[in-house]
């Protein structure tokens, strides 16, 4: 049955991939996979190519050429969720900074619950980051603070990239009027689904820095989040957002 799926965008991801797939395949939960590769040169796109037959009809794997950005690549797995009927898609990163075990969580706080945003939190209930130097929390952290101050969303992490939306979500959000491509995609998605009237939920997770591979933050990511909420709020002015 096509419920749920997640979906993990990749750029030289070969020491993470098959540990991550596996730990997602063996929830408690039959959540299939979507791997959004961008060309990685290092093979990641072929060692998900040699699972796909471990686990038939649920890992699947699109494939681009080159690097077009974490935004790019989610909205093309969004697109090719709901061209699929999936009534639950995820965004996870594939370094183990967010635990295949909760997906259960935010799974169950959109299907039980009956939220259409599920967002794993590392600051709703007060800091919970492990292998951060202080100095990036205390970015991450008052830059969460803000986005919150300059948008106005009630959202303690608005940075975060572990989420569960619902389909209803996803289809109401015009993809093609997305702007940011980098970090400030994130928040883009939860100040539209905000504005929209959809209701969010939180949920405490712990975020682990990844141990294998290489970051894929920069400067120039972190300036389009800066300076890209003041866009998303003046913009909002001038948007309908009836549904």
């Amino acid at each position: 049955m096509m419920d749920a799926l997640v979906i993990i965008p990749t750029y030289n991801e070969k020491e993470n991939i098959v540990r991550i797939i596996d730990a997602v395949m063996h929830q408690d939960y039959p959540f299939e996979v979507l791997i959004i590769d961008d060309g990685s040169p290092d093979g990641t796109a072929e060692i998900v190519e040699g699972l796909i037959g471990k686990y038939e009809g649920r890992l699947h794997i699109e494939k681009r050429k080159g690097k077009l950005g974490l935004g790019t690549a989610y909205i093309h797995g969004f697109k090719w969720a709901l061209a699929r009927q999936y009534n639950y898609v995820f965004e996870m990163d594939a370094d183990f900074s967010h635990d295949p075990a909760d997906l259960k969580k935010l799974y169950e706080e959109c299907k039980i619950e009956n939220n259409d945003l599920a967002i794993g939190s590392r600051y709703v209930k007060g800091v919970n980051v492990v292998n951060w130097p202080m100095s990036r929390v205390l970015l991450s952290y008052f830059a969460s603070k803000y986005v919150r101050i300059i948008t106005g969303m009630p959202i303690c992490d608005t940075t975060a990239g572990f989420k569960c939306y619902t389909r209803e979500v996803l289809e109401t959000i015009n993809f093609d009027k997305i702007h940011f491509v980098g970090y400030a995609f994130q928040i883009e998605m939860k100040f539209k689904t905000w504005k929209y009237g959809f209701k969010i939920k939180e949920v405490p997770v712990i975020f682990t820095d990844r141990q294998e591979g290489t970051s894929k933050m920069s400067s120039g990511i972190f300036k389009e989040a800066v300076f890209g909420v003041i866009k998303l709020k003046f913009f909002s002015f001038f948007t309908n957002w009836n549904r």
